[in-house]
């Protein structure tokens, strides 16, 4: 039998609220909390600049995120393509009209905030992507005309997001694109053909790099070329991490974020500001609390009955995790600095608002877990 696919299961307004995950909600606010600590840090122990507009986000972010995981997965499987067109037509826009700020034009001045459209399409990527996939057969994902479509979809965002220039967000867009055609079905041996590929263009896509980015590739490989120039900045974050030791300096006693030897303490790198002042216990313990949001994110998504629902969840915990893995190897010196901020940690108006807006669906999917659909979406089978 088959119905219209928003009738059943149902619902009241009161019980999706008990149905939320509440767990999973605390874990974020402990974790944003340690974020709020280190930019009151940061401004030498003062809420201001920084702590207390973040937590006004956290505030606002919260409320986004409730308000999403209530409203019915179907609904966005229904609106999916609309989402990503309006998140492409924003990133559109900041080539025509968007504020230029540290050499890159990313931002569109709203007035009550600037908005960065490549944080929003992070997440409306994932509800495009997991829509088209939900509806292909097994027979469909294998034929490589039927990829085309979503290779053109990741193609246009990623492009306009390199031409702002900014690398870090075109490299978890393109890598949560990739695991998002894993998950839907696409065979390894396409993914190693994509790979050669672009290993094969590195030399051509060389010249098309901006001179700071190949100077960052570069003092990547080696930082001590030009220690006071474009490798100043990881050696610094190593400095950092090193002095921070077992247990670290204490709160608000890390010297090279005080003494304002660490660059971009407040968001980039908060994460060596941190393991300054709290030493590697105190890093571990960050990392064990992403361990735990992801570990639950993934078992939401498996329990999705809809193949949507599946890959919406997957896609929100994995680009989550590409945020955690490129800032910290960053960081850390293991991959060149690319500009990627600290999830829930570094200070960010945008990317704080749209990783709860990501979680809200994230919530949204476990909220509605029973609810299945249809392939080409028409609604609930049994």
């Amino acid at each position: 039998m088959r119905d219209n696919g928003f009738n059943r299961p149902h619902f009241s307004l009161g019980q999706k609220l008990w149905q939320i995950h509440w767990l999973f909600v605390l874990l974020l606010a402990v974790t944003t909390s340690i974020g709020i600590a280190m930019l009151y840090s940061a401004a030498g122990g003062n809420l201001d600049p920084w702590a207390s507009r973040q937590l006004a986000r956290f505030g606002i972010g919260l409320a986004i995120l409730i308000a999403v995981a209530l409203i019915d997965v179907r609904l966005w499987f229904r609106y999916a393509y609309v989402v990503y067109l309006l998140a492409l037509a924003l990133l559109t826009a900041v080539e025509i009209a968007g504020d230029i700020g540290m050499g890159a034009q990313r931002w569109l001045d709203l007035g009550v905030i600037n908005l960065q459209p490549s944080e929003v399409m992070k997440m409306a990527i994932i509800l495009a992507l997991a829509r088209f996939f939900h509806g292909l057969t097994v027979e469909e994902v294998g034929n490589p005309f039927r990829l085309l479509l979503p290779l053109a979809m990741v193609a246009a965002p990623v492009g306009l997001v390199l031409r702002q220039p900014d690398l870090g967000t075109a490299m978890i867009l393109l890598m949560a694109s990739g695991a998002m055609f894993f998950l839907g079905g696409v065979r390894l041996w396409k993914f190693a053909v994509v790979i050669v590929a672009g290993l094969s263009a590195i030399p051509v896509a060389w010249q098309f790099l901006y001179d700071y980015q190949k100077m960052r590739v570069l003092s990547f490989l080696n930082p001590e070329n030009d220690a006071l120039g474009s490798g100043y900045h990881i050696i610094q974050s190593k400095i950092a991490l090193g002095s921070g030791g077992l247990f670290g300096k204490g709160f608000l006693q890390g010297t090279q974020a005080h003494l304002n030897f660490l660059p971009e303490k407040q968001t980039d790198f908060i994460f060596t500001m941190l393991a300054e002042e709290f030493g590697l216990v105190g890093g571990l313990v960050l990392i064990g609390l992403y361990v735990l949001l992801l570990v639950y994110g993934f078992a939401i998504s498996i329990r999705a009955r809809s193949q949507f629902g599946r890959l919406v969840g997957m896609g929100v915990t994995v680009t989550f995790f590409l945020y955690i893995f490129i800032n910290i190897a960053m960081v850390m010196g293991l991959i060149p600095v690319v500009g990627a901020p600290l999830p829930l940690i570094s200070y960010g108006g945008t990317s704080m608002l749209t990783l709860l807006f990501g979680f809200g669906l994230l919530m949204g999917v476990y909220v509605h877990r029973d609810v299945t659909i249809g392939r080409r979406g028409g609604g609930d089978e049994v």
